[in-house]
């Protein structure tokens, strides 16, 4: 039994005439007359009477009817799910979001996505720092990461979307609060609160730079993997922090945002996939991405 035995005998029975359902079909009623017979013979019961006015269903023919219905639409289905796969429609993806872009793109990324790709499904993990993201694309439990560069990881691609400055997060009632801008040489004396060290942060990196370069070193007083957290501890007065430009986007009560004078220093924000996944939706993905932020500025 073929799936077209199928298709054949439904035709019949909703036509209840041969020759129109020889030409629903586009075949000769001959050959249409023997696929059945075929099907009949092959399940050992009589699916149709005929005469030479009309053709009806057996009682066994209406249940196999509702059956082989049922199975055409399953296979149809099939070939349609098949076809949106391939064609990246759908799909499960797992992305993740270093902190700064956990609190700016990942919601306008996934207001987009879920508006434009609405078969994909997404996994969305925000506050991750580079080194997790790493290790979770090459273990395969992250799909597309944002992070912040350099990644020297020679199984990843990376790809700088863009790059923005250090701003100043300072306690609400901080005399400094009163300037539209900071100079960072105003800060020396202040307890920061910084990320991690452990790990080397890009900007945590970006940090001691700036501040070497203004002529002091940081007193650090407190570190801290989530940016929330952060900025959490700048609003409880523990101390300033420098952070990118997109964190200004967390609005914590007690806490205040300022840009920087006097220093060019910037951090760059990247996507970073495995190299040679072919999977059509995570591509799909990527390619809405890009659109929706474009490359280096």
């Amino acid at each position: 039994m073929e799936l077209r035995h199928l298709r054949y005998f439904v035709a019949v029975a909703e036509e209840c005439h041969f020759g129109k359902a020889a030409d629903r079909l586009h075949i000769a009623q001959p050959a249409l007359s023997h696929q059945i017979k075929q099907l009949e013979t092959e399940l050992g019961v009589e699916l149709l009477t005929r005469t030479t006015r009309k053709v009806e269903l057996t009682p066994a023919g209406w249940r196999y009817l509702d059956r082989a219905r049922v199975v055409l639409a399953s296979v149809d289905a099939a070939g349609v799910e098949a076809g949106r796969i391939a064609n990246g429609d759908v799909g499960r993806v797992a992305i993740g979001f270093t902190g700064s872009a956990t609190y700016e793109l990942l919601p306008s990324l996934a207001r987009v996505l879920r508006r434009d790709l609405p078969g994909i499904e997404l996994d969305l993990k925000g506050e991750m720092l580079t080194p997790d993201q790493v290790s979770a694309l090459v273990e395969e439990t992250l799909d597309i990461g944002f992070l912040r560069p350099p990644v020297r990881e020679p199984r990843l691609v990376v790809r700088v979307l863009r790059r923005e400055p250090l701003i100043a997060a300072l306690p609400v009632r901080h005399p400094l609060t009163d300037r539209d801008t900071v100079r960072l040489a105003d800060l020396h004396d202040e307890p920061f609160i910084c990320y991690p060290s452990r790990h080397r942060s890009v900007v945590y990196d970006a940090v001691f730079d700036a501040c070497q370069q203004a002529g002091f070193v940081p007193s650090v007083v407190q570190e801290v993997g989530e940016t929330a957290t952060l900025v959490s501890f700048v609003a409880a007065g523990l101390g300033v922090s420098l952070v990118p430009a997109s964190v200004r986007h967390l609005q914590i009560t007690g806490s205040q945002y300022r840009p920087l004078a006097g220093t060019t220093r910037e951090v760059e924000l990247a996507v970073a996939v495995r190299a040679g996944d072919g999977s059509p939706h995570v591509a799909k993905v990527l390619s809405r991405t890009h659109s929706l932020v474009g490359g280096p500025r």
